[in-house]
């Protein structure tokens, strides 16, 4: 099939204003207020979908005085949130009380997915999602499908429609699952690859070769896989490892050769660059060595390890051996759309491990960090020129509690850190997508 027209090049030239914060480095690496720059009245000038220039609002303005202006106020522009790892089918079950991984699994995540089977009901899903992400000011998602290429088809169908960049991919699961639900090892190879042909590449559109996890895969299965990502290696590949304790000591019992739970995916060559492993929290000391040496990236999910009780997530360490990470709503896991929810989450769990973020470094996650670990920070994540114009405005006085603080702040970061741990979709001002607002 022929890609689709490219919605970058239709959108009118505008300078949208109000304050910036870009970032010319990671605020991991260096002090976080050293990592960016606060424009207080600033510009960012938009033309054919892609970020032309940003700036201070007066110079911007006087260079271009024939382009129309969107005056934010005293709003932050940011670039659109990039949420690395969720579950698109699960919209409708987010939030569903008491279970810890396997019971929620079964209790309401496999049900729920065997619904997605129904083209009608994977289409509704698929547009109840992205209007639910994008009113909370996520533009780019990394999402898990169902193992029914329906559902791969509904997701991207949407998603192209409304112009987005967006990833996702086939959910291939061979056994310990219901059978409505469960492939082959050559059904999953097969229809992965069919559905990488029809839309990796197309538009803004990427395929992620994506095994659930090693509990519902077989070796066969991660073996055809890892042969289906070397015939592919532009491609990301998705999964997770190691969210619970017992979920790692069913790893064992199934894989009782492998020296970790790393290791099954190790073995079947579905360890790289282009890996994002979602949760990771009980890494072994090997496990770590391995990840940073082949340059795999971490997806944590701050809201999703509290709300199913995994436990937390070491940022402070796995940053340290300079692992790139993401951040990630991981809905229905994890309990909000929220990428400040998010945000918030990954606060308390570094207060938790005695090492909290700065908000600079809760921002960053948010967006360049997770374009980066998505291998996409020249196209979305960031401020800079040549950046794709998928951005958002954030009030950061949208409700009293919120207001009454910000009015107290002496600096940038005191009067962004009330929205990041008390806002919500209230918070959003104004998003676009390729330059459109949405």
């Amino acid at each position: 099939m022929s890609a689709a027209p490219s919605p970058l090049s239709t959108a009118p030239a505008q300078l949208i204003l109000g304050q910036l914060l870009p970032f010319h480095a990671d605020p991991f690496a260096v002090p976080p207020d050293e990592a960016v720059r606060h424009e207080r009245r600033g510009a960012v000038l938009v033309e054919g979908g892609t970020i032309r220039a940003t700036g201070a609002a007066d110079a911007l303005r006087a260079a271009h005085p024939q382009v129309p202006v969107r005056d934010m106020g005293e709003a932050l522009l940011l670039p659109g949130f990039v949420d690395a790892h969720v579950h698109f089918p699960q919209t409708g079950i987010i939030a569903s009380w008491g279970k810890r991984l396997i019971d929620w699994l079964n209790s309401y995540t496999f049900p729920e997915e065997m619904r997605l089977s129904d083209p009608d009901y994977a289409a509704a899903i698929a547009a109840r999602f992205f209007d639910l992400t994008l009113a909370n000011g996520t533009t780019t998602v990394c999402s898990f499908a169902t193992s029914d290429p329906v559902s791969v088809e509904a997701f991207f169908a949407e998603a192209a429609e409304r112009g987005l960049r967006a990833v996702a991919g086939k959910t291939c699961m061979d056994r310990n699952a219901p059978e409505g639900l469960c492939d082959t090892a050559q059904s999953a190879y097969d229809d992965s690859k069919a559905l990488l042909r029809r839309w990796h590449g197309r538009g803004r559109l990427e395929y992620a070769i994506t095994p659930r996890f090693t509990p519902t895969s077989s070796r066969e299965q991660l073996h055809a896989l890892g042969a289906l990502w070397r015939e592919h290696p532009d491609c990301l590949m998705q999964t997770h490892l190691s969210e619970q304790l017992d979920e790692i000591a069913w790893v064992k019992d199934l894989h009782p050769q492998a020296r970790d739970y790393l290791d099954t995916y190790e073995s079947a060559d579905l360890l790289g660059e282009r890996a994002l492993f979602g949760h990771a929290i009980h890494l072994a000391p090997r496990e770590v060595d391995r990840l940073a040496e082949a340059g795999a990236a971490l997806v944590h999910c701050p809201t999703s390890n509290t709300f199913i009780g995994s436990g937390l997530f070491d940022m402070a360490g796995l940053k340290a051996r300079g692992l790139p990470v993401a951040l990630a709503t991981d809905v229905g896991g994890g309990s909000s759309f929220s990428m400040l929810r998010t945000m918030a989450a990954a606060y308390e769990i570094g207060q938790l491990r005695g090492t909290p973020l700065h908000p600079a470094q809760l921002l960053w996650l948010a967006t360049e960090g997770s374009a980066r670990a998505m291998h996409m920070a020249d196209r979305v994540g960031t401020l800079a020129a040549g950046s794709e114009a998928d951005l958002v405005a954030l009030d950061l006085a949208s409700t009293p509690a919120i207001a009454q603080r910000a009015d107290r702040a002496a600096d940038i970061w005191e009067a962004v850190f009330p929205t990041i741990m008390m806002g919500d979709d209230r918070a959003i001002a104004g998003v676009w997508v390729a330059g459109r607002r949405q």
